[in-house]
């Protein structure tokens, strides 16, 4: 079995850290759209990106980060920068740009043993100066066109898994940490072993690890790793499956008829820590509607309400839990 290691110095445990990349899920949700029987859990998604890339001007203005995104392609590290807690969209489209030629370069090389380059990839190899802003102005594009409307979406399940794996980290240490953020991870005291092809030999060097949830990471762990990189890894998100659904009460839902639709229709929503804008988009309540109603279910002690960098989430507290077990006879 193939495997990379990635050793761990005292600073570099004490330097590992969790946030959501935005611009991760915009290049990685390429995949989603070139493979959608794999990713069949975004059809929603998936179905209107497609119609918004028949478009020929987004067509025209995606297509280098479609060449570079293709089906099986490694990503070069630089399109995926190591993500910082509340770091914004813009932030790292400029990060992005600012990335030296020769590091262009060297990334780009990194990609080929696995397939070689498209024709925009030789291109930007050959001048990374001069292609680069035409390839950050289809990230760009992308985002705004594909990314951004289902962002508040994307971002309260991303935000709900950060928490969660903060949470490890605080209570038993980046052993547990690593051994329950993904399958193919080992934890072995001062290195964690990694099931996959990339077979890299890697010491973090005082660096620390950045670690981002992904919502188009399905299958393993995917690291930056190269020496000019920070070092980071995306993993799969927990409860991606439940991304694009809207539960509703059932018809003749006894909790309903006790607490009323609205507040039972939230708290079926609540099993993963969630935001008032996407519980509003969820449920097609208004905005100040779910806000009096999450305030008298926190008043109740029903919901727990928890900051995560700009946005307050709620979820079900234990009490809300049994109480929804209860109600459908569970």
């Amino acid at each position: 079995m193939r495997v990379s290691e990635l050793r761990f110095s005292l600073a570099d445990v004490a330097g590992v850290r969790l946030a959501v990349s935005p611009a991760n899920e915009t290049v990685m949700s390429m995949w989603a759209l070139a493979d959608p029987v794999r990713y069949a859990v975004h059809l929603p998604w998936i179905d209107r990106a497609r119609v918004t890339l028949r478009s020929p001007e987004v067509a025209s203005q995606v297509r280098p980060l479609l060449e570079l995104t293709q089906r099986g392609c490694w990503l070069p590290d630089f399109l995926t920068p190591a993500a910082r807690p509340n770091v914004e969209m813009t932030e790292q489209l400029d990060q992005i740009a600012a990335t030296p030629p020769d590091v262009v370069v060297q990334d780009l090389l990194a990609t080929t043993p696995r397939r070689p380059l498209s024709p925009f990839g030789r291109a930007l190899l050959t001048d990374p100066r001069g292609l680069l802003p035409e390839l950050v102005d289809a990230v760009r594009v992308w985002y705004d066109e594909a990314i951004a409307p289902a962002w508040p979406r994307m971002r309260a399940l991303l935000d709900a898994d950060v928490a969660y794996r903060a949470a490890q980290l605080a209570e038993g240490g980046a052993g547990r940490l690593f051994e329950q953020l993904h399958p193919s991870l080992r934890w072995l005291g001062d290195r964690v072993v990694s099931d996959d092809p990339f077979e890299r030999d890697f010491d973090l060097r005082g660096r620390g690890l950045a670690l981002n949830p992904g919502v188009f990471t399905n299958r393993r762990v995917l690291w930056n790793l190269l020496e000019d990189s920070l070092p980071a890894g995306a993993y799969p998100v927990r409860a991606v499956g439940t991304l694009w659904e809207a539960t509703a009460p059932p018809p003749g839902d006894p909790l309903a008829r006790v607490i009323g639709p609205g507040r039972a229709a939230l708290l079926n929503l609540l099993d993963a820590a969630t935001t008032t804008t996407d519980l509003a988009r969820l449920t097609g309540m208004s905005a100040g509607n779910v806000s009096q109603h999450l305030a008298a279910l926190h008043a109740a002690g029903l919901v727990h309400r928890s900051r995560q960098g700009r946005h307050v989430l709620y979820r079900n507290t234990e009490a809300a839990t049994v109480l929804l077990r209860a109600s459908r006879g569970g």
